[in-house]
């Protein structure tokens, strides 16, 4: 009598990344349905799932080569590379965010390595497949980050505060994108005491800045966004001098800038400011997915503005993040 093979489910270690994309807990669900899970080891290690916490579930650690040529369904949060990606079992399923429209190439490599790839920030986000919509997950933690992440770096406090020595003044955010991540990073820096300002060329998110306490700062003559399937949409060159304008009255006052802002296909939006001689130009990106400019420091009496940067892999480097990411990450991969 032949032996009926399981299916093998590969799980990759991230490159400069904590996060995983499969926990213990949903191995165990993986394997009552009959499959085999084969994790690289260590794979989990930057999110507290070590490799005897798998093996407990029924997992097998592997060596990253046995688990990228066997796996049946292979699962990344990031990519493999080209060459990676050429040595995986011909015929598999490879489940990632491959970002096809920013990167025209890797529908090329996937195809010569005839693989059946599965793009997760594909899925459309409506409400049918909302329990799937990974991005929406991910952008949720990192407007929470960024705002904490802030308060923390901030030189001051983010509450006003009447002292014996006298009030101190709450600081200023402001908060470019009102999207999942914008709105996430909105309610927390009003959680923390924060005066804070949004702006979006979306006009149909006012109401839900202003139902967070937050201002909504509207630039007129925005285009419309209904089809865009909840991005921002591209704006005319008369639109977007009059949104630099706006914009760089309201961060030159501001003591935090959290910048969220995406087109879908595009690359984000420059966020310019100009405090003085100089000028900074910062691409506007959610906490985690790029290069993100959020914080000013201001020398009071001074019209001198000093810039920090945060960088994406201090953000997904954090093992406390990357636990709440992997366990919603993986939730949306078990829909």
């Amino acid at each position: 009598m032949d032996t009926i093979k399981k299916i093998v489910v590969g799980i990759v270690k991230e490159a400069k990344d904590n996060r995983v994309s499969m926990l213990p807990d949903a191995v165990a669900q993986v394997v009552k349905l009959g499959a085999a899970v084969w994790i690289e080891t260590g794979a989990g290690e930057g999110a507290f799932a070590h490799d005897d916490l798998y093996a407990k579930q029924g997992a097998e650690p592997r060596s990253r080569a046995d688990v990228m040529r066997n796996a049946d369904i292979l699962l990344s949060i990031h990519p493999l590379n080209e060459t990676e990606i050429a040595q995986m079992k011909a015929g598999a399923v490879y489940v990632s965010s491959f970002q096809p429209f920013a990167n025209d190439q890797i529908l090329k490599v996937l195809s010569a390595a005839r693989l059946t790839a599965l793009s997760l920030d594909m899925i459309p986000r409506i409400t049918a497949a909302q329990s799937m919509d990974v991005l929406s997950s991910m952008a949720s933690i990192a407007g929470y980050k960024a705002a904490v992440v802030a308060a923390a770096h901030l030189p001051r406090y983010f509450p006003m505060l009447t002292t014996a020595a006298g009030s101190i003044q709450p600081a200023r955010v402001l908060v470019l994108g009102a999207g999942v991540a914008g709105l996430q990073a909105i309610a927390t820096a009003k959680r923390l005491g924060a005066v804070v300002e949004a702006f979006d060329t979306r006009l149909a998110v006012r109401q839900e800045v202003e139902s967070l306490g937050a201002r909504f700062v509207e630039v007129p003559g925005a285009r419309d966004d209904k089809t865009a399937g909840g991005y921002a949409v591209e704006q005319t060159e008369e639109y977007k001098q009059r949104q630099r304008q706006m914009i760089q009255e309201r961060a030159t006052k501001s003591d935090v800038i959290i910048t969220t802002a995406l087109l879908r296909g595009k690359r984000a939006p420059l966020l310019h400011i100009k405090d003085g001689p100089g000028v900074r130009d910062e691409p506007q990106t959610a906490l985690g997915e790029g290069v993100m400019d959020f914080a000013s420091i201001r020398d009071a009496g001074s019209s001198a503005t000093e810039w920090w940067i945060m960088e994406a892999d201090r953000v997904n480097g954090d093992p406390l993040e990357a636990v709440e990411k992997s366990i919603r990450f993986m939730k949306g991969l078990l829909q």
